[in-house]
């Protein structure tokens, strides 16, 4: 082959290599274009769900039945005709309510039994993630309203810490919440109201406004307005709140 048939393949040679050099950059940029353009469709298609899905969550908020009983916009039942109001929000779910409610209910009934103290009991609903998919929390606390409309609200609320199902587990049935409600003097509209959830999406409002109100966790305790802690930001105890009550009444 003559040198210049030589030259003239090598630049034959050269001219292809360049080309598919250039193909194959298209072809990178073409994919990642296609990449970029649906991690775009896909980030606004996750946005879109979160607005419709928060919608919804406000739009089923706003149709709770509330019930006819529920005091504070609503939002608890109260124990008690005392001038301090004591304010306890708590989920039937959570362990450090059920410690909280063993170690201090004889001091409540006392206080509530002296005419010293109103309690407004608030069910909220924070650790519906920890019952499997269940919704334990907001059902619970659905039962407990429902039970509130039956006039047995504090007898139910004590039933359910007596029986208070483990953390992470299914929870309580609907079947068992109802057999419970029985055993304290409730009846066929209590099971109706829980079997249909009547109150559940009051739940749902209740825990939205515990955490307007600025609350974070449960047991949340506050007396006559202001937020009551044990030390180091513990739970209060039976003396915490005794002093904080005589403190309030002045």
């Amino acid at each position: 082959m003559s040198k210049g048939n030589r030259g003239r393949d090598r630049a034959a040679a050269r001219k292809i290599v360049e080309q598919q050099k250039v193909a194959a950059r298209r072809r990178r940029v073409t994919i990642w274009t296609s990449v970029a353009v649906v991690a775009v469709l896909l980030i606004a298609g996750l946005i879109g769900w979160g607005v419709y899905a928060n919608q919804q969550h406000k739009t089923e908020a706003s149709k709770a039945a509330t019930p006819s009983v529920a005091v504070d916009d609503g939002t608890a039942f109260a124990v008690g005709t005392g001038p301090v109001t004591i304010d306890l929000y708590e989920d039937f779910m959570c362990p450090i309510c059920h410690n909280f409610e063993t170690a201090n209910a004889d001091t409540l009934n006392t206080l509530v039994s002296e005419k010293k103290v109103t309690v407004r009991y608030h069910p909220v609903a924070i650790l519906d993630p920890a019952s499997n998919g269940t919704k334990y929390s907001t059902r619970s606390a659905g039962a407990a309203a429902a039970a509130a409309e039956g006039g047995k609200f504090k007898e139910y609320h004590d039933v359910l810490y007596q029986n208070q199902p483990p953390e992470n587990s299914d929870g309580l049935d609907n079947a068992r919440l109802i057999e419970l409600g029985k055993q304290v003097g409730l009846g066929d509209a209590f099971a109706q109201a829980v079997n249909a959830g009547t109150y559940d999406n009051w739940a749902t409002r209740n825990t939205d406004t515990f955490s307007a109100r600025g609350f974070t966790g449960t047991p949340t305790v506050v007396v006559n307005g202001k937020q009551l802690q044990g030390a180091n930001g513990s739970v209060p105890t039976s003396d915490d709140l005794t002093k904080a009550v005589a403190a309030a009444a002045g």
